[in-house]
């Protein structure tokens, strides 16, 4: 027992910054919640960190100690300080500030389960902790379009979830366990595999936003406070992807789930893209690009257990995309959420307008930028996996993506004056700055890091 508890010290410390954060909220103490949340998430990170190349299980073998939920609790543990500080900028003195700062723990908490998932059970409760805690978050301001939101997450997630847990419910009657790795020994009823796999791509495709199960995603967004979107389009999407990679490895090839994760790709990234070409609100716009990039993601589930590329390609296109998803929600909180806005911004403000532009150009996948390295392992592995036409597609797509970033570009560095001001903020070019350099770095260091 003791010996399991220290496998998944990280998982609990997260667990533990979550009670304290809370207990901070309730002493009405917001800032001792943030402190409390950093310390906290940044020690959970600094221990897998520590820990990279470690293997083995825990609790029976329910959960997974593995390169992916080492890697999920650095990334999303980062993603959790940058996000909060976000919030402090954006929330602070509100009431029940304190809360947030629990939730993004809790919601971060229930990221990481999944990405250790040896258990469907873990399935279940990840996908239902990282929800709860978006719910509440995506509501906290109290408007209508923050209740019309967070109702459309909710109703979403409910139903998405019962069809989860129904699926899995056949895995669970044809093998008798609950244990992942029990479905390898499966060598018939090829149609009950099906119906889970309906259920689980339905759940977890929910969480990462992915095509036709996103529809919760530019609503809720546009609802709620920036860093609560910022939030919620990176750890979710990460703990979904991860727990889908660690089922796929165990998934029999009775069927090929890779042809129908191969079409679930194309069309969530070319849907992503065509619609993101209209949107003028800019969260939208990034609620769109989000359903995207979770085309891409599947580019490494699709390949993970046929090229040594994948698992790479899949750790560090999520590095990448946290950091450069955060950077540009970092941007948009500072100037505003209309297009517009971005309008001669290199002339006011020269260094965000430089931020904004790597962390865009990395989302299209421009070298030597984090997107870039993230995408060319990726797309290697589909391509090593047999996948060419699906590389072919994600590439055609990038080219579109293109396009839809260049509807900010080019008016942030060519209009000669810019149309709005607005005050400078040291936490938030702190967040983007941290950011920026990540997406840097990332690109002209991969040949380090994997």
């Amino acid at each position: 027992m003791i010996k399991d508890l220290l496998s998944i010290l990280p998982q609990i410390i997260v667990l533990l910054t979550a009670m304290a954060s809370l207990i901070f909220e309730m002493l009405r103490k917001a800032s001792g919640s943030l402190i409390t949340l950093i310390i906290g998430l940044a020690g959970a990170s600094g221990l897998a960190i520590s820990r990279l190349g470690t293997v083995g299980t825990a609790f029976s073998k329910t959960f997974r100690i593995d390169d992916l939920s080492l890697w999920a609790v650095i990334i999303l543990c980062g993603t959790g300080i940058l996000s909060a500080l976000l919030m402090r900028q954006e929330l602070k003195g509100t009431n029940r500030e304190g809360t947030l700062y629990s939730l993004v723990a809790f919601s971060t908490l229930g990221s990481l389960l999944l990405a250790g998932s040896g258990d469907l059970m873990f399935l279940v409760l990840g996908v239902l902790i990282n929800s709860l805690g978006g719910f509440a978050m995506a509501a906290y301001p109290k408007t209508d379009k923050a209740t019309e939101g967070a109702i459309k997450y909710f109703v979403y997630g409910s139903v998405t979830g019962a069809v989860m847990l129904f699926g899995l419910t056949y895995w669970v009657g044809i093998t008798g366990t609950t244990f992942i790795k029990d479905l390898t020994g499966i060598t018939s009823q090829a149609f009950v595999l099906l119906i889970g796999f309906g259920g689980l791509i339905t759940g977890l495709g929910y969480a990462a936003s992915l095509f036709p199960f996103h529809f919760w995603t530019p609503d809720t967004f546009e609802g709620a406070p920036v860093s609560v979107a910022a939030f919620l389009s990176v750890t979710p999407k990460i703990g979904a992807f991860f727990a889908l990679a660690q089922v796929m490895k165990d998934l029999p090839p009775l069927l090929d789930w890779n042809l129908i994760l191969g079409i679930l790709a194309v069309l969530s990234m070319t849907f992503g893209n065509i619609v993101a070409l209209w949107q003028k609100n800019m969260l939208r716009l990034m609620a769109y690009s989000t359903v995207a990039q979770a085309g891409y993601f599947l580019l490494g589930i699709v390949a993970i257990n046929q090229s040594g590329l994948a698992l790479s390609g899949l750790i560090i296109f999520s590095l990448a995309y946290a950091a450069m998803n955060i950077g540009a929600f970092a941007v948009i909180q500072r100037t505003g959420n209309n297009i517009i806005y971005f309008e001669g911004l290199a002339r006011k403000r020269p260094f965000m307008a430089v931020a904004m532009l790597v962390f865009l150009l990395s989302l299209v996948g421009i070298p030597p930028l984090a997107g870039f390295a993230g995408k060319f392992l990726l797309f290697g592995s589909a391509m090593d996996a047999g996948y060419t036409w699906l590389a072919v597609a994600a590439i055609l797509n990038s080219v579109i993506s293109l396009a839809v970033y260049l509807r900010i570009i080019f008016p942030m560095f060519y209009r000669k004056e810019p149309i709005y001001s607005f005050p400078t903020s040291g936490i938030i070019t702190s967040v983007f700055t941290v950011c920026f350099i990540v997406t840097v770095l990332v690109g002209i260091l991969l040949r380090f890091l994997v």
